[in-house]
């Protein structure tokens, strides 16, 4: 029962070191845990910040909409020293010398950390270049191209779908996209990881500056040799005269790169481990094809990319239901905690296919919500069905057990996922 305390006179509970190997392995106990302590619980970051965690389906769907809560880094930046839970940690930040993050501002100034008017501004741009018919023409290529990579794993009895699938799609996608040459992919791939990872370390540093250098080039090339792709025409787009600056192209393209593709690899990844423990779906599938975008949002529900909203910071004191969030304070949605919370979901640890969606928050909600999500379901749709129809004998090659989850803040997605093909479908 919650306390009967107003949230003004409730004391701060000491922050919970949450984010540990363990948790990253299995989420959703310890989440369902927080959720029935209070509706926002203080965390603690690896990199050592205090950050309050919502874990409820509906406080999530307000707090995502909420102007209360901003997404302006270029002023959350400012309250990262007094937000460490370890002041060991708090003195290190503040000795280092340069930006005051690992990513430097010019990172940070796309739609997803601004606030209204800037966010107005550059999600109307950004929405001229990357249109739903933009999308809609990517189908067949995508068929296409998922077509080569199964006809590629028809050859080998074991492989791992993360590397052979999961990953290849969506990455290659969002290059054809931007307009991201062969030879630079495979440098772009590691900078992404770390860049996910949420770390902290000079590693995430160093991947952060030599992303910004790369896509300060790639624009340069666009601006002097425009293709058809969507970097090309980022440069080009205008409303009323108005453009992207530089340093809002290289954030632009850095979000859409990373974004445009982390989101789609663990959506491939997650919902196929997810057929791969539950047969009875993949029968269900099997027989009724028109139940596969229903799927698709249950994987989104049940298990999703995104295991953490990108982070907010209150501008003023916010009360969610008995607790008050104080002004200045970051605040760490949890969309995978949302998706299970059997306020909202009836038996929520179990995979139902045929289960009616509405009001995701999968994607987020509210002015924020992905752009890219109508691309993210259909390649989701597209890789995870025709696999399936291909080898409809495919099987984990290791115990579940064996499993392991990347250690990230905002990712939800697996190292490997190594499975045996069986035989392919004539």
């Amino acid at each position: 029962m919650p306390s009967a305390q107003s949230p003004s006179q409730s004391p701060v509970p000491q922050p919970v070191e949450l984010f540990t190997p363990a948790f990253h392995q299995d989420p959703h106990g310890a989440l369902a845990a927080l959720r029935q302590t209070a509706p926002a619980v203080p965390v603690v970051t690896p990199n050592g910040l205090r950050t309050w965690l919502i874990s409820g389906y509906e406080q999530a769907r307000e707090l995502l909409a909420d102007p209360r809560l901003s997404k302006d880094m270029r002023v959350g930046r400012d309250l990262i020293p007094r937000n460490f839970a370890d002041p060991e940690k708090q003195r290190a930040f503040l000795a280092e010398s340069g930006d005051h993050s690992q990513f430097p501002q010019v990172l940070s100034v796309h739609m997803l950390d601004s606030d209204p008017p800037d966010h107005t501004r550059l999600r109307r741009l950004v929405g001229r270049a990357f249109t739903a018919r933009r999308v809609e023409a990517l189908q067949p290529r995508i068929i296409e191209f998922t077509d080569e990579l199964l006809d590629g794993i028809a050859g080998s009895e074991r492989v791992d779908l993360m590397e052979a699938l999961a990953f290849p799609v969506p990455f290659t996608v969002i290059c054809w996209l931007l307009g991201v040459p062969p030879d630079d992919r495979s440098e772009f791939r590691r900078w992404s990881n770390l860049l996910v990872s949420g770390a902290g370390t000079p590693e995430v540093r160093d991947a952060s500056v030599s992303m910004i250098a790369y896509l300060r080039a790639l624009i340069e090339s666009k601006r002097t040799e425009p293709a058809d792709d969507i970097l090309s025409d980022l440069v080009q787009v205008s409303d009323e005269g108005d453009q992207l600056s530089d340093d809002e192209l290289i954030s632009m393209a850095f979000l859409l790169l990373v974004a445009g593709h982390e989101t789609t690899v663990n959506l491939i990844g997650n919902g196929t481990l997810a057929l791969l423990q539950h047969p009875a779906a993949r029968e269900q599938l099997a027989t009724d094809p028109a139940l596969w975008p229903a799927a698709v949002e249950e994987f989104l529900r049940y298990d999703g990319p995104v295991t953490n909203a990108t982070w907010r910071f209150t501008t003023e004191p916010v009360e969610v239901g008995s607790v008050l969030i104080p002004e200045g304070e970051f605040v760490t949605i949890s969309l995978g905690a949302a998706g299970r919370d059997p306020a909202r979901y009836s038996d929520p640890d179990r995979l139902d296919i045929t289960r009616s969606h509405s009001a995701s928050v999968a994607f987020g909600h509210g002015i924020h919500h992905c752009l890219g999500a109508p691309l993210a379901r259909l390649e989701g749709q597209i890789v995870i069905s025709r696999l399936f129809a291909r080898f409809p004998a495919l099987r984990l090659a290791v115990d579940s057990t064996e499993l392991r989850w990347r250690s990230s803040l905002m990712m939800r997605g697996l190292e490997e996922l190594p499975v045996l093909t069986g035989r392919s479908a004539v």
